[in-house]
């Protein structure tokens, strides 16, 4: 087993710079052509902080027109700022993970009120900014701004498990995959490391059927040679999904409907809804309706 106290040397491939030159030339010839990687996006740290908050667990596919959309209605970090929350979330309105807009929205407040206008190059002062993590402070500051920081998505763990054959379940906090991350990383290049680690892993090192035969590391990658692809990484132990029972009611007067708007923090934070809520222990669904209709 690949334990957490093994020396990092023992893990890494042995020449580090072979890696990055393979690693960023094969980027430079097959990444993908994507709205926020050509100019002026691809220089602009506003469009990457947003690229980078889109692509937070949503597909490359699906949030180009989202993006698109987005920097039409708020084509600079003051403009968001001024945005009406109703107008955000209607833009953002199928994209899912709502968090993130209410985030972003209170980001570019941040941004406009303590760093007049400009994205912090700093990551003590962006990591302080509303929903930046230790990944997206990483990903932005280091294609925005050069910074030689990591950024380790779940693409970038999966190319890792399986470069360094690590079997057991990496965590979504693992300071050992962390510290393989920075010990790979391109100082002269992080942003295109960076982003060519996550390129690898979407597109080439996939969950099922990777095309080992055209990734540009598998001279390298201890799985590949030990057969081990498929097993890697290890999953973790899924957690039981909750199950609720729930109720809803229509309620027209005049032509006119019911709705009520849910709460900021939270799931569907800030979404509206027919009113409505949990059934409780021993009621019926006509009971429980009543009850929440009363409360609300």
């Amino acid at each position: 087993m690949v334990r957490q106290d093994i020396p990092l040397n023992d893990l890494l491939p042995t020449d580090l710079v072979s890696l990055r030159r393979r690693l960023l030339r094969w980027y430079d010839r097959h990444r993908r052509d994507l709205p926020w990687r050509r100019p002026p996006g691809s220089s602009n740290p506003y469009h990457i902080l947003v690229s980078e908050i889109m692509l937070q667990q949503t597909q490359a596919a699906t949030v180009v027109p989202y993006y698109e959309r987005f920097l039409k209605a708020f084509p600079t970090v003051r403009h968001l700022a001024r945005a009406p929350k109703d107008r955000l979330m209607k833009l953002w309105e199928g994209l899912g993970y709502y968090a993130r807009a209410r985030n972003l929205l209170a980001a570019a407040k941040s941004i406009v009120a303590d760093h007049g206008g400009h994205i912090p190059r700093d990551p003590e002062s962006f990591s302080k900014l509303p929903g930046a993590g230790p990944y997206t402070t990483a990903a932005v500051l280091s294609i925005a701004f050069g910074a030689p920081l990591a950024a380790v998505d779940v693409n970038v763990k999966r190319v890792i498990a399986r470069l360094c054959d690590i079997d057991r379940p990496i965590g979504a906090k693992d300071a050992q995959v962390d510290s393989i991350a920075t010990a790979l990383l391109d100082r002269k290049q992080p942003g295109d490391f960076n982003q060519a680690m996550m390129e690898l892993g979407a597109c080439v090192c996939t969950p099922r059927k990777p095309a080992c035969l055209l990734c540009p590391l598998n001279a390298v990658c201890r799985a590949f040679q030990n057969n081990t692809v498929g097993d890697r990484p290890v999953p973790a132990p899924k957690a039981a999904r909750p199950h609720r029972a729930v109720v809803a009611a229509i309620l027209k007067k005049n032509r006119r409907v019911l709705i009520g708007r849910r709460p900021d923090e939270g799931l569907l934070g800030g979404l509206w809804e027919f009113p409505g809520g949990k059934i409780e222990p021993g009621e019926s669904p006509r009971e429980a309706i009543r009850r929440e209709i009363r409360e609300e």
